[in-house]
């Protein structure tokens, strides 16, 4: 065995000088390009400068005064595996390089050496300070994606890959590829210039850290924890638009086919078939045009000729100025597809609209309603677009190009047919990878533009609060922030549109090049004729004018799938109260109302209603009196059927009415509301929403029921006076006395008074309470009453508490118990006799100032 010191020679033998040719390092420029051994000691030193020293204290600050992520924030990603793997596949080939070197024939530079070792360290510690970002974060640290240091690295790393590229003409460097060693070294090149370039561009991403600032990811769910509610948006952004294809296409199909008309579905086939002669057309425009000009330089007859000439210009005629855009058969389809097009959009806003009323009051009370309003607008507008483009843009455009395909691969060979396909294939799939890239920039857009008309809607709609607390510059600075977010993502989406249209030019334009020369070069060899040359160019124009618009055929389906994401999302919101499919209708016949043993709860675990019976007969009036919140209103609300019971029964005259139809239901009942809220429409047609059918005469006669006619005389414009939004150009007791009206003219059997009197000033409230004994007179009336002094004379009180019924008994009979109603009539007594002092002093006060300055200085020392 050899001794290290009879070893040492042979190494050094080995290894050489540090530079090739005993060279020096400091020589930079050499044969016409940079110094090999000065390129491979510095770009070492530099990325080992880097990540050892920044890269260090980066971990150690990583490790001081970081946190360990939480896996739920990690994301799962297979790019993240591609970057570890990247990552080690470069510090294979630095070492495979140096073995190769040093295996190989001839000395090994030292400068060689050096670099294979020194960039093995360097990335090294890049893959350790990734594998230390992926699992813990640094506590005040909001930024997103990768450090600063790994980013750096990696960008340095790929930028001296490319500044090979500047000794191109060196015979020092592997770009002749003549020897193997050249070969190698070029192999060793690629795998380094692809895996920096995989890096830097999965850096930008950094796919396998959180999207979002950790530590707002951490606050979110905290309030996610406290609210019970799903993070907004949680994992909406990586969904594909494509996603439940199949279901939306579904839903779109009804809406295409008009059921029920005959007229509308021939009107469907016809456009169908001008579709298919206008494929047929496409294919002959190109033709007769090669035609044209190979009997122009053939010396064909003029008759020949002119017949050809006409028959290309009755094509033409029919086409249009580029591939069916506004010839005769394509306006003739647009003309006959209006009457489709409007079925669609009326069908689709109709059924909308319904579904809207059909779902609970639950949600209605939980729902945003600008955000509602700009759904319905956007979704409706969509479906139209996204029917038109799918039959009449993107069919016809992918079946020109698969006869387009095959006519050339026929009619000329088999690398034209290549080239179309090629060019095809990359347009096509570059698209849809570049838009399906861009769909959570729209879908981000969509949701600040949702967002800033609903702080639009709500704050007008709260025009008096706003005003009493002086919050107009507030709300103009939030609309102003949600706008500027708003064009935050409307910026990237314009941005990312032209990137995509950049791509697609180019690649227009490369296989036109390249199927251009090739014509033309079959023509010079007297393989074509001109009139081919014509044909090729003509007939790929011709295809690349509907295949630029695919992209924006693509975007705009794209577009209108997520413009309609909310809609089907107000589509599949499910009916919590719905009828049985056997329902039949109410047979309501005195009146009587019973409550057995009714349970209910809006929120699981807090019970609203416990265990609740009691009947009302016919013609009797019960009241319902106790604190907030012990489950007054529910129970009107259950017996109207907004929501149904949890346990237990509601009967009208013996029938449970979970068990009959709401529309029958509800045509037997009248509800006179505690917030009466009418339309923005003259009072008259407020008062005939009672019975939509009533005539002129009915309104007035009802009007007068509740005492408001004389009122509403006295008004300039009468029963035509505009009450605004919500109503709001009308008096507290004027809306109610409309409400008492309307409910009047509906002329139900049943009652419902929910607390209608307990806003208004007394004055009023006695005239109101006079208005409502008329309309209850002979009737099963419900009242849920706050002030107890309205309810005197009720056939039976009920006292909630806490969701039960404490007390129940006529006025005489709760006083003579001396219980909670008891204590309740005592507060409102000793509550109104304070008022009415309060109203004795006031007068006395105001009799004081009309007495005699001195008299009322004498009483002023006879006080002290």
């Amino acid at each position: 065995v050899s001794s290290p010191v009879a070893l040492f020679p042979a190494a050094m033998a080995v290894l050489g000088s540090y530079c090739e040719s005993n060279g020096s390092v400091a020589l930079v420029w050499v044969q016409g390009g940079l110094s090999p051994c000065f390129y491979f000691t510095l770009v070492p030193a530099v990325l080992l400068t880097l990540s050892l020293f920044c890269g260090t204290v980066h971990c150690v600050c990583y490790r001081r005064y970081g946190t360990a992520m939480e896996p739920k924030f990690v994301p799962r990603s297979k790019l993240y595996a591609l970057q570890l793997c990247v990552s080690a596949l470069l510090l294979l080939q630095f070492v495979a390089g140096v073995v190769w070197r040093a295996a190989g024939p001839g000395v090994l530079p030292g400068y060689a050496l050096a670099y294979g070792c020194l960039s093995a360290a360097g990335w090294s510690c890049a893959a350790a300070l990734l594998w230390t970002e992926r699992r813990r974060v640094l506590v005040q640290d909001r930024t997103r994606g990768h450090s600063t240091v790994l980013l750096l690295f990696w960008a340095l790393a790929f930028a001296a890959e490319n500044l090979a590229f500047v000794s191109w003409s060196s015979s020092l460097w592997w770009w002749s590829l003549e020897t193997r060693r050249q070969q190698v070294e070029f192999g060793l090149w690629l795998v380094r210039y692809i895996g920096t370039a995989t890096l830097f561009i999965l850096g930008l991403k950094a796919p396998g850290l959180p999207q979002r600032p950790y530590m707002l990811l951490i606050n979110e769910d905290e309030r996610d924890l406290e609210h019970g509610q799903p993070l907004l948006g949680q994992n909406r952004e990586s969904q594909s638009t494509w996603q439940n294809f199949g279901k939306k296409v579904r839903l779109l199909v009804p809406y295409m086919w008009p059921k029920g008309s005959v007229r509308l579905q021939l009107l469907v086939l016809l456009c169908i078939g001008m579709l298919g002669a206008e494929r047929a057309i496409n294919v002959f425009v190109p033709i007769y045009y090669r035609n044209i000009v190979n009997e122009l330089t053939d010396g064909s007859s003029w008759k020949t000729l002119a017949a050809t000439v006409c028959i290309y210009v009755l094509l033409k005629f029919l086409q249009g100025g580029g591939a069916g855009a506004s010839g005769f058969v394509s306006n003739m389809r647009s003309f006959l597809w209006i009457r489709v097009q409007q079925y669609t959009n009326r069908l689709v806003q109709v059924r909308l609209f319904a579904h809207l009323h059909s779902l609970s009051l639950r949600w209605h009370l939980g729902r945003r309603t600008g955000e509602v309003l700009r759904s319905i607008d956007r979704g409706t507008s969509s479906i139209n677009s996204l029917l038109s483009y799918i039959v009449f843009s993107i069919f016809p455009t992918i079946a020109d190009i698969v006869i387009a395909i095959i006519y050339f691969s026929s009619s000329f060979n088999a690398w034209f047919g290549l080239i179309v396909f090629v060019c095809m294939f990359l347009y096509l799939t570059l698209t849809i990878v570049i838009t399906e890239w861009r769909t959570k920039y729209r879908r981000d857009m969509n949701t600040q533009d949702n967002n800033a008309k609903s702080k639009a809607v709500d704050s007008l709609l709260n025009f008096e609060t706003v005003k009493y607390y002086n919050a107009e510059e507030y709300e103009v600075n939030r609309f102003n922030h949600a706008i500027l977010k708003y064009q935050e993502s409307e910026w990237k989406v314009n941005a990312s549109l032209a990137l995509l249209n950049q791509t697609q030019n180019l690649i227009i334009g490369s296989g036109l090049l390249a199927g251009s020369l090739l014509c033309a070069y079959f023509v010079t060899e007297n393989k074509f004729q001109v009139g081919d040359y014509v044909l090729f160019g003509t007939y790929i124009i011709q295809l690349y004018t509907p295949l630029n618009w695919f992209g924006t055929y693509y975007r705009m389906i794209q577009n209108s799938f997520i413009d309609m994401e909310n809609m089907f999302q107000l589509f599949t919101e499910e009916q919590e109260v719905k009828d049985e499919v056997n329902a039949g209708n109410l047979l309501f016949k005195l009146g009587r109302v019973e409550f057995e043993n009714v349970y209910f709860s809006y929120v699981e675990g807090k019970e609203i209603l416990k265990d609740i019976s009691f009947t009302v007969m016919p013609g009797q009036t019960v009241a319902l009196v106790g604190p907030s919140g012990s489950g007054k209103s529910t129970i009107i609300r259950l017996l109207f059927r907004f929501y149904d019971v949890q346990g237990g029964c509601i009967r009208i005259d013996g029938q449970d009415i979970s068990k009959v139809k709401q529309v029958s239901l509800r045509a037997h009942i009248g509800v006179v509301p505690q917030d009466t809220v009418l339309f923005n429409d003259n009072i008259r047609n407020n008062i005939r929403y009672g019975r939509v059918s009533a005539s002129d005469e009915e309104v007035e006669e009802a009007a007068r029921a509740a005492d408001i006619h004389q009122r509403l005389l006295s008004f300039p414009e009468g029963y035509e006076t505009q009450v605004g939004e919500r109503g709001l150009k009308l008096s507290g007791g004027e809306k109610q006395r409309v409400a008492i009206a309307r409910t009047i003219l509906k002329g139900p059997q049943i009652i419902l008074l929910d607390e209608a009197t307990s806003a208004l000033d007394t004055k009023t409230e006695r005239n109101i309470q006079a208005s409502l004994a008329k309309v209850c007179t002979n009737r099963t009336t419900i009242v849920v009453a706050h002030r107890l002094s309205t309810i005197i004379s009720a056939d039976q009180i009920l006292v909630l508490h806490e969701g039960q019924i404490a007390e129940r008994g006529r006025h005489d009979e709760l006083i003579a118990k001396g219980g909670l109603y008891c204590d309740m009539w005592q507060k409102q007594q000793q509550g109104s006799d304070s008022d009415s002092a309060s109203d004795t002093e006031t007068k006395d006060r105001s009799t004081e100032k009309l007495q005699p300055r001195e008299e009322k200085t004498n009483f002023s020392h006879q006080g002290l």
